[in-house]
């Protein structure tokens, strides 16, 4: 009879509980709600209607967020997907290419991720406008990669931007030079969302403005944001109209990415009723790329883990190079009709990536985000290709860099290839120190770039300078301590060399 009481109350207990959460569940969403509505009060009625769309997307955000409890994966039930979902590239290029190729070519278009600023580098404005080699920038070596494509196959292939309210301005005043290349260009903004008070679950924002006291409340939501805005803006519609089938997607700071031609004849050979509507180019991991997404079979689907939804007793298992192999490029490759399909159904349930920021007065606030990959588990017959390391080239720091300015790499047609003198395909290990991380910082510290055809291995520490026509080989360490400089002279050839102390070279 105890015992039967116990249940009773745990029963009533758990039942009182569930009903206390999901009251207050209601209260927070009643709430937000009401600063939404509030917030678009403050602005002008065409502006309005756009942040009332971005509202509605973040709304759904916010709903699925209070409803989530814990990881979103259950571990026991994940396992490596089957050979046959996880294609070697060498596998689809051995099947050649047909004759008619610009017929396929006329089916694509071009999505550049171009949300994000150049802030990580000391650069002000979008990271797209940065130089990164013979004054080319991000952008003018998308815009040449898919000029040079149109011409020599004839072709149409346009390139899409995703701008962020972060970049879209900058990018617009810049894109009228290229005016006269063989490239149409469209953009199209992501949404933006407002950053929340981690403590009240309720907007910081105190307007729609984006400047002075409301500089820092507001995001763009991650690149998973692509499918809802691409359809608010048209752009999506306009597209199919125009006769595209898919887009191949990337990061614009990903100069391995470039439209390859293999694999999207692969998708337009497919029968139609197996037609693959996702690609996503995952390439072998290695110790740099721990904490990349990767790909699992999860409940018979293809699906993207990322490493804030793995448990925390399973992280290292997750960072293991022999359990999970690859890791996602972000290169994608996506059906047009098929992000149709299923924004119109609303059926693209993308796990919520809930990443805390400390603002600079010290506000603790959570921005919701999603990733464009892992909407892999909502299309059919999606796939995994294993593609070259070459296929991905992000440039984050200015270690990276300092390898793509290098005649590590030579420069044909906006592409960068790897240098055929060079004798291993693997790209040398650079880790230079906190007084490179501004690319003007960088740029002032090399006369000029230095030979790394034989490099291995290359860390810098310190203030350190280099003279023209320096060689590096092997392994090179340079560190200079606290108050010490080493200028490494105009032509110094180092090969397995350890520098330190000090080393002044003046001009007298």
């Amino acid at each position: 009879f105890l015992k039967l009481s116990v249940t009773k109350i745990t029963r009533g207990v758990k039942k009182a509980m569930t009903e206390f959460e999901e009251k207050l569940r209601q209260q927070h969403e009643d709430s937000m709600h009401r600063e939404l509505e509030a917030l678009l009060t403050t602005t002008n009625k065409a502006e309005a209607e756009i942040s009332r769309k971005d509202f509605d997307g973040f709304k759904k955000l916010f709903h699925r967020f209070l409803q989530v409890k814990g990881p979103s994966v259950d571990w026991a039930k994940i396992s490596r997907p089957p050979e046959e979902l996880i294609q070697p590239y060498d596998r689809i290029k051995a099947r050649g290419l047909p004759d008619n190729i610009a017929v396929s070519l006329n089916k694509l278009a071009v999505v550049k991720l171009n949300g994000g600023l150049g802030t990580s580098m000391g650069c002000k404005g979008p990271k797209s406008l940065i130089s990164v080699r013979n004054e080319n920038t991000f952008l003018d070596l998308t815009v040449k990669q898919i000029e040079h494509l149109n011409k020599t196959f004839n072709a149409d292939v346009p390139l899409v931007l995703m701008n962020s309210f972060n970049t879209d301005e900058d990018t617009k005043k810049i894109l009228q030079k290229y005016k006269h290349h063989q490239v149409k260009i469209h953009t199209f903004n992501q949404s933006r969302y407002p950053r929340i008070n981690k403590e009240s679950l309720l907007p910081i924002a105190k307007s729609m403005g984006t400047s002075g006291e409301n500089a820092e409340a507001w995001y763009p939501p991650g690149h998973g944001d692509i499918y809802a805005s691409f359809q608010n803006s048209g752009l999506l519609d306009k597209l199919i109209a125009e006769g595209k089938e898919y887009i191949f997607v990337s990061n614009i700071d990903n100069l391995g990415a470039t439209v390859d031609l293999f694999i999207l004849n692969h998708l337009m050979s497919q029968p139609a009723d197996k037609r693959c509507e996702f690609i996503m180019e995952v390439t072998d991991k290695t110790r740099a790329d721990v904490k990349g997404g990767t790909l699992i079979q999860y409940e018979d689907r293809l699906r993207l883990l990322e490493i804030a939804q793995v448990p925390k007793a399973h992280v290292d298992e997750f960072k293991s190079v022999t359990k999970f192999k690859i890791f996602n490029t972000n290169n994608l490759w996506i059906s047009l009709p098929a992000i149709k399909r299923l924004q119109e159904k609303n059926s693209m349930d993308l796990e919520i990536i809930v990443n805390p920021k400390t603002l600079d007065g010290g506000l603790n606030v959570i921005q919701l985000e999603t990733a464009v990959g892992a909407a892999i588990k909502s299309f059919n017959n999606a796939m995994g290709v294993n593609v070259p390391r070459s296929r991905f080239l992000p440039v984050k720091t200015s270690s990276d860099l300092l390898l793509v300015m290098s005649n590590l790499y030579t420069l044909d047609a906006g592409s960068l290839t790897m240098s055929k003198k060079r004798e291993f395909p693997t790209t040398p290990h650079v880790k230079l120190g906190s007084s490179f991380t501004k690319v003007q910082e960088f740029l002032a510290r090399f006369e000029n770039i230095p030979d790394m055809l034989e490099l291995d291995h290359l860390t810098v520490s310190g203030d350190v300078t280099f003279g023209k026509n320096v060689s590096l080989k092997g392994t090179v360490i340079i560190i200079a301590n606290h108050g010490d400089r080493i200028d490494i002279p105009a032509g110094a050839m180092l090969e397995n060399k350890i520098v330190s102390g000090n080393l002044r070279i003046l001009d007298h």
